[in-house]
C-alpha cells in the first residue's frame, strides 16, 4: 500500500534545533546502566581523566537521546502518514568524544527514501556539534515505514491508551503540512579528534592478527531491563513493553530495542579496547530482533573477529555478530577502530 503522500518530494527538508542537549553526569551513568556499559570512564572521573578525557565519557549510542528529541519535530509534523516505523539500520561517525557539561545541538535532514518490499525506507541524518562549534558525532538512521495492511487496524487507538502523555502518536489520518525545505545550515568542518587522539587502548595494533577473535560476551535482558531503557533513552515505542502493542504490530512477542542492542554491541568492543574513544564508526543493520518473554530472561550473545588491518593508520575493522535463540540479531555490523 502506498504512504498517503508522495514522502520522496520531502528529501532533504532540515532544521536545526532551536536548543541545545546539556550533556549530564547522572545521565551518562543511567545510559551506561541501562547498555550494560561499566566501562570505567562511565562512571568514574578519575579513570576518565587517566585516559585524558575532561569528565564522565558518553558512551556511543549515547547520541540517540539527543537525537530522539531533535527528530521528533520531523516525525511529528513533517514525516506523516505512517502507521508504524521500524528501525533498520543504525551508521555512528565519531568525530570527537564527548564527555559531562558538552552542549549538543543537533541538524536535522530527511536524507533518502527508498521503496523496499512495499515500504518506505527513510534516512534521517543527525549532526551533532558541540559548544565550540565543532562536529562531534553524525548519525545515520534508517526507519521503515509502514501502514495499511501491515499492522492491525485501530493500532493507533490502542497504543494511545497505553503510551505515556505528552507523545505524539503516528496517524495516517492527522498528517500536518510540512513546511517547506529549507536548504541545510551549514555545518562546520568535521573535527578529526577521534582520528588523531593517541588512543589508551590495551590492546596494541602488534598483537592482532586479522581473524583474531574478541572474547564473546552473553548480556542477559528482562522486561525490565527494556521498560528501563525506555525510560532513560526516552523510546516511549510500546512494541518494548506491551504484549497487545506487539501482537498488532505483527511480532511474536515484545522485543527489546534495536538501540539497545547496538548499545550492548557498542560496549562489547569498547570493553575490549579499553579506550572508548578509539572507537571512530560503528554500523549495524538489523535483521532479526531480540524476543523478551514475560516469563523468562532473554540472552543476547555476542562475538566479533578482526576483519582487515591497517599498518599506516594503526586502524582495525571489526565485524560483530549478534544472536538471539539462534537467531542472528545484526544483519552486518562493524565497527571502525584505533589502537596504540
Amino acid at each position: 500500500m502506498e504512504a498517503t503522500f508522495e514522502v520522496a518530494t520531502l528529501v532533504g527538508h532540515h532544521y536545526r534545533v532551536d536548543d541545545y542537549y546539556e550533556v549530564g553526569r547522572e545521565k551518562i551513568r543511567e545510559y551506561a546502566r541501562a547498555v550494560q556499559d561499566f566501562h570505567p570512564v562511565h562512571w568514574s572521573e578519575d579513570a576518565a581523566s587517566e585516559l585524558g578525557y575532561a569528565g564522565l565519557v558518553a558512551p556511543t549510542t549515547f547520541f540517540s537521546i539527543p537525537a530522539m528529541l531533535a527528530n521528533r519535530k520531523l516525525f511529528e509534523t513533517v514525516v506523516t502518514g505512517y502507521d508504524v516505523f521500524v528501525q533498520t539500520d543504525q551508521v555512528f561517525d565519531m568525530h570527537k568524544p564527548v564527555v559531562t557539561g558538552d552542549r549538543l545541538v543537533s541538524d536535522v535532514e530527511l536524507a533518502s527514501v527508498r521503496r523496499v518490499a512495499g515500504n518506505d525506507l527513510l534516512t534521517v541524518k543527525n549532526t551533532f556539534t558541540d559548544q565550540t562549534g565543532e562536529v562531534v558525532q553524525v548519525m545515520h538512521t534508517t526507519l521503515a515505514g509502514i501502514t495499511g495492511e501491515n499492522v492491525a487496524a485501530g493500532i493507533s487507538d490502542v497504543i494511545e491508551r497505553v503510551v505515556m502523555h505528552g507523545v505524539e502518536i503516528p496517524s495516517r489520518a492527522t498528517g500536518v503540512a510540512a513546511d517547506q525545505p529549507m536548504a541545510p545550515t551549514p555545518v562546520p568542518s568535521l573535527s578529526e579528534v577521534s582520528r588523531t587522539r593517541l588512543p589508551h587502548t590495551t590492546i596494541r595494533f602488534e598483537d592482532l592478527a586479522v581473524g583474531a577473535e574478541l572474547p564473546p560476551r552473553t548480556a542477559q535482558l528482562t522486561r525490565g531491563d527494556l521498560v528501563n531503557y525506555a525510560g532513560v533513552a526516552g523510546d516511549a515505542n510500546p512494541i518494548h513493553w506491551h504484549d497487545n502493542v506487539a501482537t498488532l504490530t505483527g511480532l511474536p512477542d515484545v522485543i527489546a530495542h534495536g538501540m539497545l542492542t547496538m548499545g550492548l554491541g557498542a560496549g562489547f568492543v569498547t570493553g575490549w579496547l579499553g579506550d572508548p574513544g578509539a572507537l571512530t564508526r560503528y554500523g549495524v543493520r538489523l535483521s532479526s530482533y531480540t524476543v523478551i518473554d514475560a516469563r523468562s530472561v532473554g540472552n543476547v550473545e555476542f562475538t566479533g573477529r578482526v576483519k582487515s588491518l591497517d599498518p599506516e593508520t594503526r586502524t582495525a575493522v571489526i565485524v560483530i555478530v549478534a544472536k538471539s535463540a539462534g537467531r542472528k540479531v545484526f544483519g552486518l555490523a562493524t565497527a571502525n577502530v584505533r589502537l596504540a
